[in-house]
């Protein structure tokens, strides 16, 4: 019996006709669909913050924000001087690698002269020695025995500087040797040096961006606090370097005081006895340099006072321009670049960091500073200005400042350096 093609009564059943249209879902159980998707949602929307955050942080306060800026910004200025230190390494290691490969080369091209008069000489030789007589033949058919010496007294001459030269070419090989040597070690020595300076670099980005983030979820209300305890700050430092200067001031009047009572007592007795003093020395005199504009006590030569005010004018010169780490003018400096352009200006050479620069100079007191002083600041020798008197200094503060007048108080001191 052929196949038969009929589907069994049961499949039949349960096969649907082609007419029917599909079951919708009862309106009772599509509410509870949507009910349960719209609570799955909004447990989602509701969960999803507090996954990444601690459920029981507060947001930053704006002292803390401030706080948490300026340590940035301390940090970004300690890695401005890393940048600025890594930066010069790398210049003066290029410039060593430079003058390296040019005495390679230099080198190089006398080998290669001396292989050349070598191959001259091996040439002549191996001439000499195939078309020529032996030494005792050449003699006994010579016309004349005394041109033969002659001739062969040139001959070992010859010989004599074919040594030299062979002695000169494997002294200029090892010379080269040495200098290529040399010259590869320089290279790797300022690829070293462009990898510090990039990730000092990448570590004062770093540093601003943080800051900038903090700064940029403040609201206005906020930001007008920030900036209310910025004034705050400045004020209270204004008030230490006013009363500083007062101090100062008064010391120096109570010393000019004593020195006149001093030099009236010494004129006093020197007339009861008859003796006449007055060409000796003036105790006033010694400490009038430096005092007046300063506010401080200390003294300075008539030509450091001289070279100080070339330092100064030109530091004012510059006020207003913006701070930018790394920079050294004339458009923009950092605290380092101001202070090493402004005595540069003053014919004075200051190395290129803080760190270095602390060193560069006399150590003294900060009341004993005088115009023209490099003030440093922090535990680390991170910030330094250019002293002016009366408890104030001009710098380049920070990102988004300008060079500007400052009170010496508004950062943590660590001392004074006289660089001339």
């Amino acid at each position: 019996m052929p196949p038969t093609s009929e589907v069994p009564p049961r499949a039949a059943a349960r096969r649907a006709p082609a007419h029917r249209k599909p079951r919708r879902p009862s309106p009772a159980l599509a509410r509870t669909g949507f009910g349960v998707t719209t609570a799955a949602l909004t447990s989602v929307v509701l969960l999803a913050p507090q996954a990444g955050a601690d459920p029981g942080a507060a947001r930053p306060s704006v002292e803390d924000v401030q706080r948490k800026v300026d340590s940035l910004y301390r940090e970004a200025g300690t890695a401005t001087q890393k940048y600025n230190a890594a930066k010069e390494r790398t210049d003066e290691q290029r410039a060593q690698a430079n003058g390296l490969i040019d005495a390679l080369a230099s080198s190089t091209e006398d080998l290669n002269h001396s292989r050349e008069d070598l191959a001259r000489y091996a040439a002549a030789q191996y001439r000499d020695a195939s078309g020529g007589f032996a030494g005792t033949a050449t003699m006994l058919l010579a016309d004349d025995p005394q041109s033969f010496f002659d001739q062969k007294y040139v001959l070992d001459r010859l010989a004599a500087d074919q040594h030299t030269k062979v002695r000169e070419f494997r002294d200029q090989q090892a010379a080269t040797a040495r200098k290529r040597t040399e010259a590869q070690e320089s290279l790797n020595q300022l690829t070293a040096a462009q990898q510090d300076l990039r990730t000092s670099k990448t570590e004062v980005q770093g540093k601003l961006t943080q800051a900038r983030e903090l700064l940029t979820r403040l609201t206005a209300e906020e930001k007008a606090r920030l900036a209310e305890l910025e004034r705050r700050k400045e004020a209270e430092a204004r008030k230490k370097a006013e009363e500083a200067a007062a101090r100062q001031k008064k010391a120096e009047a109570e010393r000019a005081a004593a020195a006149e009572a001093a030099k009236k007592e010494s004129a006093t007795a020197d007339s009861a006895t008859g003796t006449d003093t007055s060409t000796g020395t003036n105790a006033g005199a010694g400490t009038s340099a430096g005092t007046g504009a300063s506010g401080g006590t200390g003294t300075a030569s008539g030509s450091y006072t001289a070279k100080a005010e070339k330092a100064i004018a030109f530091a004012r010169a510059q006020m207003g321009k913006p701070y930018v780490w790394g920079a050294t003018g004339p458009g923009s400096y950092d605290c380092s670049g101001l202070t090493q352009a402004a005595w540069k200006a003053a014919g004075i050479d200051l190395p290129r960091t803080t760190w270095d620069q602390v060193e560069a100079g006399t150590r003294v007191s900060i009341d004993d500073a005088v115009p023209g002083d490099l003030v440093f600041f922090y535990d680390d020798i991170s910030h330094v200005g250019l002293y002016i008197g009366n408890g104030e200094m001009i710098h380049a503060p920070k990102p988004g400042a300008s060079v500007r007048v400052e009170s010496i108080y508004y950062m943590p001191l660590y001392g004074v350096v006289r660089p001339a």
